[in-house]
């Protein structure tokens, strides 16, 4: 019988690759009958470290001139 290498991830481990990196979810939903619309939601959900955030809002036009400065001082 053979045996494979699986090669596992602590919550730790997989916690900071995503702070480091950010994840970015972005939901659109609209429900309409009829051609009403009877339900729309949209969502932006970002889990990241303040520096990663910082950098992707800063790429999308998000920041403004203080936070920006601030970036600049700290990293």
């Amino acid at each position: 019988m053979k045996s494979s290498a699986v090669e596992s991830s602590s919550l730790a481990e997989v916690l900071d690759r995503i702070l480091d990196k950010g994840l970015v979810i972005d939901i659109f939903i609209r429900v309409s009958l009829v051609g009403i619309e009877l339900v729309t939601v949209e969502a932006r959900i970002v889990i990241a470290s303040i520096e990663s955030y910082l950098v992707y809002a800063d790429a999308v036009g998000l920041t403004t001139r203080s936070q920006k400065l601030l970036m600049e001082q700290g990293g």
